[in-house]
């Protein structure tokens, strides 16, 4: 029996791709478990939907500190107890603070290790810990027979700096074909939904936005689903001030974390989709975000157009390919323009959004994404 273990000491369902991926092989007739942790804040609420032949476990969340360097020992012994025990072919490892443990794993004996990384992470962080993680990134990486990158720009530098010509697949973070709604109908005049989901900070929903909207009629609103990461705490109660200053209270409506199924439901009662890229100070991994960030592709997948800002691969990639249109996220009269030619084209929106929908369909879905590493992964597993 085809058995391949997951792990991520977090919670696992905070990174669709592994929910993308871990379906695929279970509906090929894979067993697949998952053994990560929890996650701090809303990000625990983060849950899969019940899958067959999937199967999640997970140890309590344990904050930074003294205890944490306990609980990450005590998660290395029980992954290596469940690998003794379940004798899986594959170990697919997913975020920096695993690869030590995947490091481990792959001296084992008939145990085949796949690096996906989600995060480049920064070279530059001096603690004893950080350096750890960083030396057994490297390490798992060259161990592994398989790394796994969201996009090619990034496989190349992991090529390059890390693994140095090991096989590396560049896989883009797009949704499953089974998540794509059917067409949408046109919106009605007067009326424009416009929609955010994933981690709520600066850098991605900009408070730019909301002096935008205050220039538009009232029938343009917001609805934002997700969580605020460590570094973005009490963002989400910034951006609700600065509505409620602008009037705009009624107008704007924050949802909070929820799974990804119901993400999607409430994604394609929308009109817009923003996917918006800071333009200062990015730091390696936003420079290198299209095809990593699984943003547009969702909205697409449910009939929306996009709202991306005006970088030139953004641009080329989905406003010059008539997906959406481009602003800039630092500009709110740019912003406002945009959705005002959305607000004022209804049909047009729409076109957009059957067009990216239908390219969600053809070629930007996770199953044709996949489908090189499933061969490669199937025919090692015998």
């Amino acid at each position: 029996m085809r058995k391949i273990l997951y792990l991520q000491y977090t919670n696992p369902a905070g990174y669709p791709p592994l929910e993308h991926s871990s379906r695929i092989l279970a509906n090929a007739g894979w067993k697949v478990l998952f053994l990560g942790t929890g996650a701090a804040g809303e990000a625990n609420r983060l849950k899969f939907p019940p899958l067959r032949d999937v199967t999640v476990r997970q140890l309590p969340f344990c904050p930074p500190g003294l205890w944490q360097k306990i609980h990450y020992l005590c998660y290395l012994l029980w992954v290596i107890g469940w690998t003794l025990f379940w004798r899986p072919q594959w170990i697919y490892a997913s975020d920096l603070l695993a690869s030590p443990v995947s490091l481990v794993l792959s001296f084992l004996p008939g145990v085949q290790v796949v690096y996906h990384e989600h995060d480049t992470p920064d070279e530059s962080w001096k603690s004893f810990f950080s350096r750890l993680y960083l030396w057994a990134r490297k390490g798992a990486a060259r161990r592994a027979r398989i790394c796994v990158l969201p996009n090619q720009e990034r496989a190349n530098q992991f090529s390059n700096e890390v693994v140095k010509g090991a096989e590396v697949f560049p896989i883009w973070n797009c949704p499953q074909i089974e998540e794509v709604r059917t067409p949408r109908t046109p919106r009605a005049t007067g009326e424009l939904l416009v929609y955010y989901h994933g981690s709520v900070g600066p850098s991605y929903l900009p408070i730019t936005i909301l002096t935008a909207m205050a220039s538009l009629p009232q029938g343009v609103k917001l609805l934002v689903v997700g969580y605020e990461t460590v570094g973005c705490v009490g963002y989400i109660q910034q951006l609700k001030q600065e509505a409620a200053r602008l009037d705009l209270s009624g107008r704007v409506e924050f949802l909070g974390a929820l799974p990804r199924y119901e993400i999607l439901r409430h994604c394609s009662r929308c009109d817009v989709g923003i996917a918006l890229m800071p333009k200062k100070n990015m730091n390696k991994n936003e420079k290198t975000m299209v095809g990593a960030s699984n943003k547009p592709f969702d909205y697409l997948a449910c009939g929306l157009v996009l709202l991306v800002s005006d970088l030139p691969d953004w641009e080329e990639m989905y406003a010059e390919s008539g997906y959406g249109l481009a602003c800039n996220p630092d500009d709110p009269g740019s912003i406002a323009s945009a959705l005002l030619w959305f607000f004022e084209h209804p049909v047009e929106m729409r076109a957009m959004g059957e067009k990216g929908r239908q390219r969600i369909l053809k070629d930007w879905n996770y199953e044709k994404q996949f489908q090189p590493l499933m061969e490669r992964l199937s025919a090692s597993a015998g």
